[in-house]
């Protein structure tokens, strides 16, 4: 019977949704889009301030978006609704990934015994690593990264310290706490934009020279939210695979 009720509430969901989609003003035909008027063509032309002039790293100010990265003034800004639900999506499979292999408390045992070297090696190696990812994570509206890559290499030095110490177990209650912050942190930061301009996750907050660090308004700031939000999570999913089942 559930099954039943579960199909027919996705039909009738889906059939409002196509019947809301179809002839909406807000959805051109195809063919019919005006190339001119869209977000993504102004930002090209860099025309937000209804003027032609000459973009001037560290001068032009109030420019759309106000990153230097296209890819990250998509990403984090017009689509940045789109974003908070893939980091939903990552949230998801690691919460999957806990409920399948949560139950361990043993690591998995390597097959070779590390040596001294290695694990103090590792250790500062990861340090490298850690730093890293949080740089990438803090210039991604300047330069190519942002959140997600910067917060896949937090979690990849994690994953080098399984690898190099036979002992090492992080403590998972440190990555929850601070994967639920940076959620409701993103949370709060779409409710802010909300109540301050009308619009959820629309920047509020200065977007300052062009290729400066304190620039492109909250986008720095999302970043680092998703950064330290993906780390997390990851890290989490790592240990979970490296647990023996059964345990």
């Amino acid at each position: 019977m559930k099954k039943v009720l579960a199909l027919v509430f996705v039909l009738v969901l889906g059939a409002l949704i196509m019947n809301h989609l179809n002839d909406n003003n807000l959805f051109a035909g195809f063919g019919d889009a005006m190339l001119e008027n869209r977000v993504s063509q102004s930002y090209i032309d860099r025309d937000a301030t209804e003027n032609n002039d000459g973009v001037v790293f560290d001068e032009s100010l109030d420019l759309e978006s106000g990153a230097a990265n296209t890819v990250t003034a998509i990403v984090a800004d017009y689509r940045s609704f789109d974003t908070l639900g893939e980091v939903t999506v990552l949230f998801i499979s690691s919460f999957g990934v806990a409920l399948l292999l949560g139950q361990s408390k043993k690591r998995i045992a390597l097959e070779f015994k590390p040596n001294f070297m290695l694990k103090i090696g590792s250790r500062a190696l990861f340090a490298v690593i850690l730093m890293t990812g949080v740089f990438v994570s803090i210039h991604g509206h300047l330069t190519p990264g942002g959140g997600f890559p910067g917060g896949a290499m937090i979690a990849s030095s994690m994953l080098l310290l399984y690898l190099a110490d036979d002992e090492f177990r992080a403590k998972m209650r440190g990555f929850k706490i601070l994967e639920s912050v940076m959620g409701v942190f993103y949370i709060i930061l779409g409710l802010a934009g909300l109540m301050i301009t009308g619009f959820f996750l629309e920047n509020f907050l200065d977007n300052g020279a062009l290729g400066t660090l304190f620039s492109a308004g909250m986008i720095p700031i999302v970043y680092i939210i998703i950064g330290l939000k993906v780390g997390s999570e990851i890290s989490s999913v790592i240990d979970h695979f490296l647990s023996e089942e059964g345990a």
